[in-house]
């Protein structure tokens, strides 16, 4: 986060006015900055902006913290088996060192405060497995069998770690496959869940809640299904939206209610390209009456069909939850504007609580990942090489927002302006926080205006910045 500072036209843009006036209406905005060309990556810049009365014939973004949307729970990744594996076989020092760097809001930590981790393996890890795994052809309907075990390897261990750091930092899982003989197809991969299994299934995720509580680890939410309508990973499984309903409505849902499990309860966990299937379930009363909302992907269809989802179900709340980012390791640039603009930008503006990336590390062979149907080309926010850490582009657009907005900041309204994408938040403190990019092809000059005030801004092309005041 020592990066080398580049300095950009930032302008204060200032008018005469009486030296009393302006005392009182004088205020200073910090900015950190992220360049295509890595020359500053979420560094604070020497020049602080100041408002004024003062505006100026350019593009205008007004921010109005009397409107406000959605209050947000976090920011992070998935921390996912393979993510775990890596952290755990760093050394101690060199783990603590890279923990505190995403974990704490102190200093040069990015203050990760969401993650999302997988109940039972998933494709992103060594090799797969469930809590309650079975020789061919014999089943457990008890689940006398079910263990944590897998986990406390690595995943436990770097939970813990990191809730040492973190304590009030909020966990979801989400399962890629039930227990191979609780399928039609007795694998790991596809396949979907016999309705005779529900109840078990049900039960499943209610020890997995209760043994990671055991554990020193809250779950917060899960999800029924990572990609319900994908059967190509390795593990998956298909879980149509009447099933899920089903198995909501008729298991799930009861079942954590008799046990008094908290988690809540999140549906579809997919792509907005099929907005039918969670409308479908939160159409159900018997059903809906469980569920706290629906989680989103971003690998197929457009970010605004979560306000839809967000218009017809106002009391439900939406989630983003896995988008991966980057497409080969890059040492001298990054494209940061496109996935600040499309993922964190967009989601937030589309009434999610939280921005998931997928996922938190891999290897420099994008590994460790389950074969046949394991994400070869998935690269992690951060490159481990034993305790070698390099920071790829996910990675910076987390920080561009977590750094600046903890659970429990609000969006606010600002409104669109052409090639640059923006959103506002208002933290817990009463700090205003505004994230711009810049997707144009040459810079922009534009003022922000907050209570009567406005301050003037350059942008060059391709970059992110983050201004706080």
């Amino acid at each position: 986060m020592k990066s080398k500072s580049i300095v950009h036209p930032l302008f204060a843009f200032v008018a005469f006015v009486p030296f009393a006036a302006c005392s009182l209406m004088a205020q200073t905005a910090n900015v950190w900055l992220t360049t295509p060309d890595k020359s500053s990556l979420v560094a604070q810049q020497p020049n602080a902006l100041q408002f004024s009365t003062a505006k100026s014939d350019v593009p205008t973004i007004a921010v109005d913290d009397a409107k406000k949307f959605q209050t947000i729970d976090g920011f992070g990744f998935a921390l996912t088996g393979g993510s775990a594996q890596l952290l755990m076989h760093m050394s101690a020092p060199a783990r603590a060192s890279l923990l505190k760097q995403l974990f704490s809001n102190n200093g040069d930590g990015i203050g990760v405060s969401y993650l999302r981790v997988s109940i039972g393996s998933s494709d992103m890890n060594a090799n797969v497995y469930s809590y309650d795994d079975m020789p061919a052809g014999e089943t457990d309907p008890t689940l006398a069998k079910f263990s944590l075990a897998p986990d406390e390897v690595d995943v436990i261990p770097a939970l813990k770690e990191i809730l040492a750091l973190n304590p009030k930092i909020k966990i979801l899982g989400s399962p890629w496959s039930a227990p191979a003989w609780m399928k039609t197809n007795d694998k790991s991969k596809g396949g979907t869940l016999k309705p005779e299994y529900y109840k078990a299934y049900a039960q499943y995720f209610v020890k997995y809640v209760r043994g990671m509580k055991a554990a020193g680890i809250t779950i917060d939410a899960i999800t029924v299904q990572n990609e319900p309508l994908n059967p190509k990973n390795t593990p998956s499984m298909v879980m149509f939206a009447k099933q899920e309903d089903n198995f909501i409505k008729d298991a799930l849902g009861p079942a954590f209610k008799k046990a008094h499990v908290r988690a809540k309860i999140l549906i579809y966990d997919h792509n907005p390209d099929v907005t039918s299937y969670a409308l479908s379930i939160l159409k159900d009363p018997d059903a809906s009456k469980y569920v706290d909302g629906s989680a989103w992907h971003l690998y197929g269809g457009g970010i605004t069909a979560l306000t839809e989802v967000h218009d017809a179900f106002p009391d439900k709340n939406i989630y983003f939850t896995e988008q991966s980012i980057g497409h080969g390791h890059n040492e001298t640039s990054i494209d940061i504007s496109e996935p600040v603009s499309e993922v964190v930008i967009g989601a937030t503006r589309n009434w999610s609580k939280n921005v998931l990336l997928w996922n938190l590390a891999a290897d420099p062979e994008n590994g460790p990942h389950t074969n046949d149907g394991g994400c070869g080309s998935c690269i992690g926010a951060i490159t481990l090489d034993g305790d070698k850490a390099t920071l790829n582009v996910a990675y910076y657009v987390i920080a561009q927002v977590s750094k600046f907005v903890p659970a429990g900041s609000v969006r606010v309204e600002s409104n669109d302006v052409e090639q640059l994408a923006n959103v506002a938040f208002r933290t817990p403190e009463g700090k205003m926080v505004l994230i711009v990019s810049n997707t144009g092809n040459f810079p922009t000059t534009f003022n922000v205006i907050y209570h009567g005030k406005a301050m003037t801004a350059t942008l060059p092309e391709g970059d992110v910045a983050t201004y706080v005041w």
